[in-house]
């Protein structure tokens, strides 16, 4: 993705969160020299902010994702089992712009309609090896009511409605009809290592650097 593409979907990110009545918060709104000028470094430690992302596949309307991570837990609380174990999330899913199939080796989320259009979410189980199963079928909870669906089955979430999803619990999603903010709670997040998809893509996009960034994305963070 350019820059100037990136600049341009965080702009109507904001926007489209306001429009929610959502307030996001202050280290949201940081330039990039304000942001890295922050004396504690647990935004960048912990990798909260700003992501877009097209999956390497350069057509960001057709399979991409806006997301802002508003906080962020410790992998190191977690296998502790006590602590800042948590993480949450917000999502934009554009209509008809699929977030391809995945899963997560550790963490457990909940994804939430939040407003806009219907949220689909299309599932699949693990195989004991871990690769998507392509014809057993896969329950999962959906505000607190179990579900079972066949393999490739598709939820279709309605504003406030939200599905609960264990690791190994392959998944891909879109939003049908209009625009939809999605909300994602969850143990903490690492999107460096957590994540596999199939067929095999990036998490995060090559940024071809043709003008200065607005903001700052997670994946331009410095190591710390």
């Amino acid at each position: 993705m350019k820059r100037s593409q990136v600049n341009a979907v965080l702009h109507q990110a904001d926007d489209f969160i306001r429009s929610f009545g959502f307030a996001l918060p202050p280290f949201a709104h940081l330039d990039p020299e304000a942001l890295l000028a922050l004396p504690d470094r647990t935004i960048l430690r912990q990798r909260m902010g700003w992501d877009i992302t097209d999956y390497g596949g350069g057509d960001f309307a057709r399979l991409g994702l806006a997301l802002f991570t508003l906080r962020n837990g410790r992998l190191a609380d977690l296998r502790a089992g006590r602590g800042m174990a948590y993480a949450e999330k917000l999502l934009i899913s554009r209509r008809d712009q699929i977030s391809p199939m995945h899963r997560h080796v550790v963490k457990a989320e909940d994804i939430i309609n939040r407003g806009g259009g219907r949220l689909v979410v299309e599932l699949h189980a693990s195989a004991p090896d871990g690769s998507r199963d392509l014809d057993a079928p896969i329950s999962v909870i959906c505000d607190g009511q179990a579900r079972r669906l066949p393999a490739g089955g598709r939820l279709r979430l309605d504003p406030g409605e939200s599905v609960t999803l264990m690791p190994g619990d392959w998944h891909a999603f879109w939003a049908e009809e209009a625009d939809c903010l999605i909300g994602e709670v969850s143990t903490v997040n690492d999107d460096l290592t957590d994540n596999v998809f199939d067929p095999p893509l990036p998490r995060f996009a090559t940024i071809e650097e043709d003008e200065a960034p607005w903001r700052l994305l997670v994946s331009d963070y410095p190591q710390t």
